[in-house]
Formats: structure tokens, C-alpha cells, sequence
């Protein structure tokens, strides 16, 4: 199966205290991969690596078969194909409707096609009703359902998620889980931290290890 990802020789230092160092890594296309560690550890720092928010300062990294470069343009296209989830998402003032159709209106999707796939995406993360509503009146879970649906309506290849659980209630969690499932089945590359290093096993995800900033496992 073909790397969705591969890292090589990547150090990227943050302060004089810690360095994320990645000597080799490959995550394939079509699985789920977890990142975990302590708070700290570098897999924030990673993930933005991962999605061309971060330019590491050593070593390279290569997206399916492209080099990716420091070259902004190169960049910005990858950026149409790779979509990061904040622990702590922003969303745009007005409703949810509105934060979801911002990106597919900048890609020229036309209106018809815009309800149709927000329709769908609200349905996928359980919000169906929700299109209307204005963002002051979601609770954080429901942000944190908002923003995924946000990534998910522009049909990402690789899906990045930053604790994507931190503020979704245990009762939910099993839902959640199974979309991701169901999402890669789909084709969709995830790459996800978390806190819970018995996810990996419940959503057949493989397991990526960070301490210090150095990644193993």
C-alpha cells in the first residue's frame, strides 16, 4: 500500500529545551493513525508538520509521490487535499451553515452542490438540524463536531485531528469512532492524537508513539 506520508530525518526545534525528531516515518494511505503522548510531546507540532502549516527545519518530508518543498504555491495546493482539526477549532461569527459553505464557495462549488454536501456532512457527525443554528449557541462538543464537519465537506484525502475526543461526551465516542471507520473505507488517510492509547485497538488504527518530542513505535 502506497505512503500517504514519508518522513525522513525531520528536526524541528521549538526552544532550547525540545525538538521534535522524526528519523523515519511512514504512514500509509486508507488507515487511521494515533499519536500519542504526553502533553508536550510533540504531536501538535506534528501534525501541523503534516498538513504545511509548519516548515520543519531539517530533513523532508513527501506527500503520496511529492517532495513537498518550502515553496508556498506547492504548499497551498497541498493544503486543498490535506485538512487539520484543532483541539480547539475557530469558527467563523453566523451560523453553521455559513462556516461550512465558506470553504466550498472559495473552490467554486456551486450553491445546489454546497446544501447537498453540508446536508450530508451534519448527518455524518450527527448534528442534522443543526445547518441553521448560530455558532454562540453550540456547546464545545458541538463545536467540535462543527469544525470536523467543516473538514469533511471539502472531501479531504488526508484528514488530520487534534484530540479530536477532548470535548466529546463518552456516550458519543463510540459514534465518532465508527465514522472514522467509516471513513476510511472510504479512502480517507486519518491521523489523529489522543490521550487513549486503547483507541488504536477499537478503530484497528495503527499506533505512533512520541515522547520528548522523538517519535517511535
Amino acid at each position: 500500500m502506497e505512503a500517504a506520508f514519508t518522513l525522513n530525518q525531520i528536526e524541528h526545534r521549538l526552544s532550547a529545551d525540545f525538538c521534535l525528531t522524526v528519523q523515519r516515518l511512514e504512514l500509509q494511505q486508507g488507515k487511521i493513525h494515533l499519536l500519542t503522548g504526553a502533553n508536550g510531546a510533540g504531536k501538535s507540532t506534528l501534525l501541523k508538520i503534516l498538513a504545511c502549516l509548519i516548515q520543519p527545519q531539517q530533513g523532508s518530508m513527501v506527500f503520496f509521490d511529492q517532495p513537498v518543498s518550502a515553496f508556498r504555491s506547492e504548499q497551498q495546493l497541498l493544503r486543498r487535499q490535506i485538512t487539520l482539526v484543532e483541539q480547539a477549532p475557530y469558527l467563523f461569527s453566523g451560523t453553521v451553515f455559513s462556516n461550512l459553505a465558506y470553504g466550498l464557495k472559495i473552490r467554486g462549488i456551486k450553491c445546489s452542490a454546497q446544501h447537498r454536501r453540508i446536508a450530508t456532512v451534519l448527518e455524518q457527525v450527527g448534528l442534522p438540524s443543526f445547518s441553521d443554528r448560530q455558532v454562540t449557541e453550540l456547546s464545545g462538543g458541538e463545536v467540535q463536531r462543527v469544525a470536523l464537519a467543516r473538514a469533511l465537506v471539502l472531501n479531504p484525502v488526508v484528514l488530520l485531528l487534534d484530540e479530536p475526543t477532548a470535548n466529546i461526551d463518552h456516550a458519543s465516542l463510540p459514534e465518532f469512532e465508527q465514522l472514522l471507520q467509516q471513513l476510511v473505507a472510504g479512502g480517507t488517510t486519518v491521523v489523529m492524537s489522543t490521550h487513549d492509547p486503547a483507541q488504536a485497538e477499537r478503530v484497528a488504527g495503527n499506533f505512533i508513539s512520541l515522547e520528548n518530542g522523538v517519535v517511535g513505535g
